[in-house]
């Protein structure tokens, strides 16, 4: 290389560039997510948790849809008298009513008939049959709220419609705190963790990098993707002195040091190192699926999801909470083209994944379910929505009560009880009850159930009814 090639090597810059591609691995991202989770929760006033030991295989699978999924184009009202009234409350973005893909609630009534969006045909599939459930209405809450409350401006979550704040607040399933460390699902490892006998792999493993859900007191996510974990193999954009990096690297993190960041840092990125050549040692293992997935990124990484539950006898997992964050939902424009591709997506993959539970003998034992920021407004804004409040979920396995509506649908009315300026519903279903049932099937007990979700007391109904 020239003297002034950008591509020229110094010590220095060798060394910088070696710390950046140990902190960019999926390893050396859950091991520094464990360190960071010392200490945490001094701002969260949760209680400390009682160790459970679980003897049977359960596992939960959050579906994160990043930006707010549309809920008012997912499950649409069916009927004339209701259709009428979605199709000029929607305007340009309402469905062909001739297009939609009807179901029939098993036991929810509200005088209203059902469909779904016309690119979900798996997704009615699995409703039809059982597998596949609703929730209707859910969001943010600090306390049951009405009309008049929002007016008021009573206990409201913190910076309502924000991506941020309300991706935060669902994954923590706390909505009156402006700093949150620990998330539901890492409250939840913190009390399932001595299920499991392997220290060396988390119970928490994510496919979308780090998350504020997964994270604990002492339990973190592990970071994967689609194609496993990353290992530290020494290639920092010099391919022409790629073993020669690799093999420094590996000296450098060998040396001992008697600064104390040094050496947490040497001590770290090895332990990462490590655990991703034993995490890809062990993926060789894999089964391999009958199951088709399709290309994608959601269908490459619940295939990724399926091997790991596949491998959790291997692994020392009793107890696996899984986090995927899916983007795209923030539908401000051209919504029917992009929401349209998107529900499609998700609803090949979670049939694919279903199918992978059924072949891998698991499908009571594992539970998927999806989240998101929040809904989008019922009215329209030039072809798109703006961000919103309530919204539909999807819950699926074989544990679930299937082919069924949970919950309370909103009114549907712009300007009705319900709606706090243009189609924004007031969700009448909190995440924490949400997030509580999940809990509950998990193997949390009603008197360890605070420590997991700590508002769930705020409100009357910590069972929503729809795990069998």
């Amino acid at each position: 290389m020239s003297k002034n090639s950008k591509k020229s090597l110094t010590r220095r810059s060798f060394i910088g560039h070696a710390s950046c591609a140990a902190l960019g691995t999926a390893g050396m991202i859950s091991s520094l997510s464990q360190l960071k989770a010392i200490g945490a929760m001094a701002s969260d006033n949760i209680n400390s948790t009682q160790p459970f030991a679980a003897t049977d295989y359960k596992a939960l699978v959050c579906v994160f849809l990043s930006g707010g999924n549309d809920g008012g184009n997912t499950l649409i009202p069916y009927d004339s008298q209701s259709y009428s009234s979605y199709n000029k409350a929607r305007a340009e973005l309402a469905l062909d009513q001739k297009t939609l893909l009807p179901i029939t609630p098993k036991t929810y009534k509200d005088g209203r008939n059902y469909a779904l969006h016309p690119q979900i045909p798996e997704i009615q599939s699995l409703f039809s049959n059982g597998k596949l459930s609703f929730l209707a209405n859910v969001g943010t809450l600090v306390t049951p709220t009405d009309l008049n409350s929002y007016q008021k401006g009573s206990s409201l979550p913190l910076q309502l419609y924000s991506h941020l704040d309300q991706s935060n607040q669902w994954q923590c399933s706390i909505s009156d705190q402006p700093i949150l460390q620990t998330g539901w699902g890492g409250r939840l490892g913190d009390l399932m963790n001595s299920s499991n006998t392997n220290p060396g792999i988390s119970m928490n493993l994510s496919l979308t990098g780090t998350n504020i859900f997964q994270v604990g007191q002492s339990v973190s996510p592990y970071v994967l993707n689609g194609g496993g974990a990353t290992p530290l193999d020494g290639y920092f954009g010099y391919p022409q002195l790629h073993n020669q990096a690799y093999l420094g690297l590996k000296q450098i993190l060998g040396n001992s040091y008697t600064n104390i960041l040094g050496s947490a840092f040497s001590n770290t990125t090895s332990a990462a190192a490590n655990s991703a050549e034993y995490m890809n040692t062990v993926l060789k293992g894999a089964p391999t699926l009958k199951t088709a997935f399709p290309s994608t990124y959601t269908g490459n990484n619940l295939k990724m999801i399926s091997n790991l539950i596949a491998l959790a006898p291997t692994l020392g997992l009793k107890r696996q909470i899984f986090y995927l964050n899916v983007g795209g939902y923030d539908s401000h424009a051209s919504q029917l083209a992009s929401h349209g591709g998107l529900l499609a997506d998700l609803s090949s993959c979670l049939n694919a994944f279903y199918n992978a539970t059924v072949e891998l003998g698991v499908d009571k034992q594992v539970t998927t379910f999806t989240a998101s920021d929040f809904g989008r407004t019922y009215a329209p804004n030039s072809g798109g929505t703006d961000h919103a409040w309530g919204n539909i979920q999807i819950i699926m396995g074989g544990a679930i009560k299937g082919g069924d509506i949970f919950g309370t649908m909103p009114s549907l009315t712009l300007g009705g009880i319900d709606d706090v300026g243009r189609g924004r519903w007031i969700p009448s279903t909190a995440v924490d009850q949400y997030s509580s049932t999940l809990a509950k099937w998990f193997g949390v007990s009603a008197t360890n159930m605070s420590t997991v979700i700590p508002n769930i007391g705020r409100f009357s109904n910590a069972d929503l009814g729809f795990m069998a």
